[in-house]
């Protein structure tokens, strides 16, 4: 199947390809040898990484001060 590339770098992924992903509205993009790569983003795992991130008790606070200290600040 063919996809074409806008003016605007925009790109229609054929029907019979997107079907297959019907809750699917995100996709991480990623080059790999030459190639594009589309790998679908589900909302449920971002709550995953929320759910487990407030099991652990770590608050966005902490991420900033994660960030910081990595940052050497």
């Amino acid at each position: 199947m063919l996809a074409k590339k806008t003016s605007k770098n925009q790109i229609t992924l054929p029907k019979s390809i997107v079907t297959h992903f019907p809750d699917v509205d995100y996709f991480d993009v990623q080059e790999e040898s030459g190639k594009i790569i589309l790998m679908p983003v589900r909302p449920n795992q971002a709550e995953g990484v929320r759910k487990r991130l407030a099991e652990l008790g770590l608050a966005e606070q902490d991420v900033k001060d994660a960030v910081d200290w990595a940052r050497g600040a």
